[in-house]
């Protein structure tokens, strides 16, 4: 097919057609005269139409050449993207993919998305895989079994249902339909052909990633070969579970080259010296940390002085963490002031060994550094399993200790034929015979998310990929298995049976009978719901309940990551969906979904007698606050809580487990840092700064204004009354910004476009040259140096040009949303080039007339009050409303505004094209580097980057530690766990053991060590402070309500307060039952400060 029809749809709404032709110079010239082409709708030749499009062209020549179409889809209807397809575009949709966007970048998101991929092996570990490569959005993906389902793989594999089982429905085939319809962008086929060592392989080379689970290790080798000796190399990937161990290796070609090897934003250092010597030495700024490591490069810029160095680049050596060499600089001129190193992203080669030289001799990436030697012991126990597998042609039966000493035998003889004859691990060779067969959901969760990391990075080149092997464990379990009888990992028919085989049964009971609230059902809810279901928690009969919250509704940003969601679940809640959706997983599951936010305002649902029917609390939740809070209704409850995070392709799981661990709030990282009120105002020095100030911008004008607007006249509903008593001389808070903005108030678009015109002249003129008034370029400070010098940037004035794409989108913007909240409608036409010059042509903008404000330069100084109105404001405000008054201006109509609430994922709101035309133009203001549509949206909106493979393993981390919260393991079970996947590093340490704080004489107590006093009616604050003395052998010298003190002997007047009672004191609310208070003690010598005491309850009656 040779033609496509298209209809443009600019920011405005305005809407034609277009007729694209591939390679069509005319089109080119075509799009040379439409302005921010950032929405078409494609239409094939049959008339399908394919609707809501994003259509991005990416021109080498053009106006010379068309050199590449991208489509970014929304469309949900496969036979369209099949036939766009077939001619040669590619697919995935902006809104959808937006997160992952700022992980992978596009250019990683394209090749991502012409690649083709390989699967053998659809157990639980293979369909984790599919589900998470899928959600990213690759091209095609060929899924390939030759298993039926059986009542076993209906405990680790989420997309095998009953009817599966009882059809005998081969794995494959069973799970495409779920696997496709997570992502319509990608093709999913299925493939049953037998695949053995006498199968042609040679149909791989239509791949570019080929991954195997479940192979037999001589399978796998011919793989591997085959894979490694293409030009260019297939990247092979081979990844299995085996009970509670884990087990990944990658093989992506002699030579592979990464472009990115961390995906981090490259490092700007702003620069204080530069010595003249060999090797020239530059320091950083105010001695800021530059974070660069020896041998990368950076590209100086804005250097005043050695000005030869500008635009070079020099690979760099650190001196210290402040500064760093660049090579000779001696015959240079002297150094001045400023300039910025920029870190240069530089290519990296890595280089593969073959699947058969790396079992010899493996490279493992070690990710528990308090067991090093784990990786190589559990290489060899694996061999020995794949060798047992071959030569019985069976798995070790499970429990026996015959084929235990037989897979002890190979492994023996094994590690003679590895380099270094490691030593062999008796214990863990016996466990893995005996628990081979089994498979531990979680576990199989955390592997299939770091693989899937591993398959994005083979096929888009994007991060550091793995070298060679991972090994991951829960060998933790074992310590509470060793005594059971081999009777309780025996099968029993069920589904349970891969989880039996790991656990026992005892404690598959204990997770049936589980009570968990899960808080949040965003990425990782889903995923732990997902969890939930394969372990079974909450599906006793008797006993056990999976409570689940989240107040907010599903939108489409949500569906590449939370796997539980369609594109049909769309504004509907997510705790509800996501609850309806894990049945379908396991329908024996009892599910309560509520739509509350957990904060103090809904304590009376998430009450202390709900947090106490609670077994374990699990966080899925995107902010540090509520966090915290959850921390402190569990603490208070002495409940354990499971947190867990992601950003981008970092994760961090947490356990906190009362009376053995630390808190969350034990630890606090530190606050982030804010940007200084003057630097945001005045002096901006990167784009980061450009973006907030917009951001506040549109906050001021377009929020706060009507906000204080409305309620303004909401108090004072009549404008003759509030003239009246303004006269009067009364003062009523915020009248003059009201009465300023009813006068300055547009009735028209016309005057809407002129109101975004003049805000252009005071943003980025005006605001300019009173800078440059106050601080001329040649000013200096008191100790000589010049006041305009890294990182101050001086302004430079900017001249509206109607022709300029980012003026004119400014103006657009502007007066699109000063309409929207004034309540002034316009159409099309109104929109149009013509009509907004025609009245920007009649705009009058007034000469620059310089004030003699005082600039603020103090970087410490936060942003000051308003200032107090002075009385010739007073009285231009009085003339003001007067004049409204008698135009009649101050009816209803005229006395309300539309507030805009800030929303960064509706694209049709113009609040993201105002913040980044904004900062771009006071980008260029400042001379800093602008910043794109995308970038602008993650910044001003504080978008947390997210990608379902780091949530996949998250929630598989946590599953495992849930198990071990259940089993009531010992503190030196527990294990936090940090990971990037994208570099990659996997780090497993102890949790924070709680700490004892002792008061004296033997006395102590832990953050959760909770003292308990009952009282009565009657019970005054001398009879508590008694009772405590009493009860615990230790008198109070202080006591503290929150906030409030209650008793401070130094305290004027606290004294009378020992004989009033606690009730008067404390005021509690009619349903509250006690009262959490702190208590402090006198030093053992004086002159010391007092001694901390843990929390006192205090109960208001006997009977609570």
């Amino acid at each position: 097919m040779d033609h496509v029809k298209g209809r443009f749809e600019d920011s405005n709404p305005f809407r034609f057609w277009l007729d694209l032709v591939r390679g069509d110079r005319a089109f080119g010239n075509q799009l040379a005269n439409i302005r921010s082409p950032s929405k078409y709708i494609i239409m094939a030749a049959d008339a399908m139409e394919i609707d809501d499009a994003l259509y991005s062209i990416t021109i080498s020549q053009w106006f010379r050449d068309v050199k590449l179409f991208v489509i970014f889809c929304q469309t949900q209807n496969v036979l369209q993207i099949l036939l766009l397809l077939s001619m040669g575009f590619f697919f995935f949709s902006p809104t959808t993919c937006s997160r992952q966007r700022y992980v992978l970048g596009d250019t990683a998101m394209q090749k991502m998305a012409q690649s083709h991929v390989f699967l053998s092996g659809m157990g639980g570990l293979g369909v984790e895989i599919a589900k998470n490569i899928v959600l990213a959005g690759i091209k095609a993906l060929t899924i390939h079994d030759i298993k039926l389902c059986k009542t076993w793989d209906l405990g680790t594999n989420f997309f095998v249902h009953e009817d599966d089982v009882l059809n005998l429905r081969n794995r494959a085939e069973a799970t495409l339909h779920h696997i496709a319809e997570l992502n319509p962008y990608v093709q999913v086929m299925s493939s049953t052909d037998p695949l053995n060592e006498t199968t042609d392989i040679s149909f791989l080379r239509q791949y570019q990633c080929v991954i195997v689970t479940e192979m037999k290790l001589s399978l796998q080798k011919k793989m591997n070969d085959f894979c490694h000796a293409q030009h260019p190399p297939i990247k092979f990937i081979s990844a299995d579970v085996y009970g509670i161990w884990a087990r990944l290796f990658c093989d992506f070609g002699d030579e592979f080259e990464v472009l990115d090897t961390t995906g981090e934003e490259p490092k700007e250092i702003f620069i204080s010296n530069i010595t003249q010597s060999n090797p020239g030495i530059i320091t950083c700024l105010d001695n800021n940390p530059h974070k660069l490591e020896t041998g990368q490069f950076v590209t100086l810029r804005e250097i005043n002085g050695m000005t030869c160095l500008n635009g070079s680049t020099h690979q760099i050596t650190v001196v210290s963490p402040h500064s760093f060499s660049i090579g000779n600089t001696e015959d240079m001129e002297p150094y001045i002031h400023g300039g910025i190193a920029v870190q240069v992203k530089t290519p990296k080669v890595f280089h593969f060994e073959r699947l058969a030289k790396q079992l010899i001799n493996p490279t493992c990436l070690v990710a528990d550094f308090s067991k090093p030697e784990a990786p190589l012991q559990i290489h060899i126990a694996m061999l020995a399993l794949n060798h047992f597998q071959e030569s019985y042609a069976r798995m070790p039966n499970i429990g026996c200790l015959q084929d235990s000493e037989e897979m002890f035998k190979i492994a023996l003889s094994l590690s003679k034929t590895l380099e270094g004859n490691p030593q062999v691990n008796k214990d863990l060779v016996k466990w893995l015979a005996r628990m081979a067969q089994g498979s531990l959901a979680p576990l199989t969760a955390a592997l299939g998310g770091i693989t899937s990391q591993e398959v994005l990075k083979a096929v888009t080149g994007k991060f550091s990929p793995l070298q060679q092997w991972l090994y991951i464990d829960a060998l933790e379990l074992v310590t509470s298995l060793e005594k059971a009888s081999s009777e309780e990992f025996l099968p029993r028919g069920d589904k349970y049976d891969a989880l039996r085989a790991c656990i026992g049964d005892s404690l598959c009971q204990k997770l049936h009978s589980l009570n968990v609230f899960l808080v949040g059902c965003g990425a990782i809810g889903c995923e732990m719901l997902k969890n939930f279901a394969l372990l079974g928690v909450g599906t006793d009969r008797e006993r056990g309940m999976v409570t689940i919250t989240d107040p907010d509704l599903i939108e489409k940003s949500n569906l590449n990551r939370q796997f539980l969601f369609r594109p049909h679940h769309i504004q509907k809640p997510k705790s509800c969906t996501a609850a309806a959706a894990t049945l379908s997983i396991n329908p024996q599951m009892k599910i309560d979904p509520y739509l509350n936010k957990v904060c103090p305002a809904t304590e009376n649902i998430y009450s202390d007698d709900f947090y106490n029917k609670q077994d374990v609390v699990v966080t899925a939740l995107d902010n540090v606050e509520a966090r915290r809070y959850i921390d402190s209704r569990c603490l208070a409850n002495l409940c354990p809580l499971l947190d867990s995070g992601t950003m981008g392709t970092k994760g961090h799981t947490e356990v906190i487990v009362p009376h053995l661990t630390e808190s969350y709030n034990s630890h606090r990282d530190p606050p982030e840092e804010e940007i200084p009120f003057c630097t945001l105002k005045s002096f901006p020095a990167a784009t980061e700064h450009t973006i907030q100030w917009a951001r506040d911008k549109f906050e001021s004008a377009f929020s706060h204004k009507p906000s204080l607007f409305n309620k303004f006249w909401q108090t004072y509903p009549s404008a003759e009354e509030v003239l009246q008593r303004i006269k009067s001389g009364e003062s009523l808070e915020g009248s003059f910004q009201v009465i300023k903005c009813l006068s300055r108030r547009p009735k028209s678009w016309p005057q809407c476009v002129e109101l975004a015109r003049l805000k252009f002249e005071k943003y980025f003129n005006h605001k300019a040259l009173q800078l440059l008034h106050s601080f001329p370029l040649d000013t200096r400070l008191k100790d000589g140096s010049l006041f305009w010098q890294s990182p101050k940037r001086p302004p430079f004035p900017i001249q509206f040009d109607f022709n300029d794409p980012l003026h004119y989108s400014f103006i657009l913007s502007t007066a699109k949303l000063f309409a929207v909240i004034y309540c002034i409608s316009f159409t099309e036409k109104d929109m149009s080039e013509e009509a907004i010059f025609k009245v920007i042509s009649r705009v009058k903008i007034q000469e620059f007339q310089p004030s003699n404000k005082v600039v603020q330069t103090d970087e410490t100084v936060r942003k000051p009050d308003p200032i107090p109105v002075s009385s010739e404001d007073e009285r231009n405000a009085v003339l003001q409303l007067e004049t409204a008054i008698v135009a009649n201006e101050t009816t209803k109509n005229y006395l309300q505004m539309k507030e805009l609430a800030f929303e960064k994922d509706d694209d049709s709101n113009g609040h993201i094209d105002f913040i980044t035309a904004a900062s771009n133009l006071r980008a260029k203001m400042y001379n800093i580097e602008p910043a794109d549509r995308l970038k602008t949206k993650r910044i001003a909106g504080k978008i947390i980057p997210a990608i379902a493979t780091s949530t996949a393993a998250v929630s598989g981390l946590v599953a495992l530690e849930l198990i071990k919260v259940v089993g009531g393991y010992p503190f030196q079970a527990y294990k936090n766990c940090f990971f990037n996947l994208a570099i990659p590093i996997i780090v497993f340490t102890e949790t924070a053991e709680v700490r004892k704080t002792e008061i004296r004489n033997g006395i102590s107590f832990t953050i959760w060590d909770r003292w308990t006093v009952y009282g009565k009616d009657d019970f005054t604050l001398s009879d508590f402070i008694n009772a405590v003395k009493e009860k615990y052998g230790i008198e109070p010298t202080m006591v503290v309500q929150g906030v409030k003190m209650l008793y401070v002997p130094v305290m004027p007047g606290h004294v009378k307060r020992l004989k009033l009672t606690m009730q008067k004191l404390v005021k509690p609310s009619a349903d509250k039952k006690y009262v959490d208070l702190t208590v402090s003690f006198a030093p053992e010598t004086d002159g010391e400060e007092d001694l901390p005491g843990p929390p006192v309850r205090y109960y208001f009656s006997q009977g609570n």
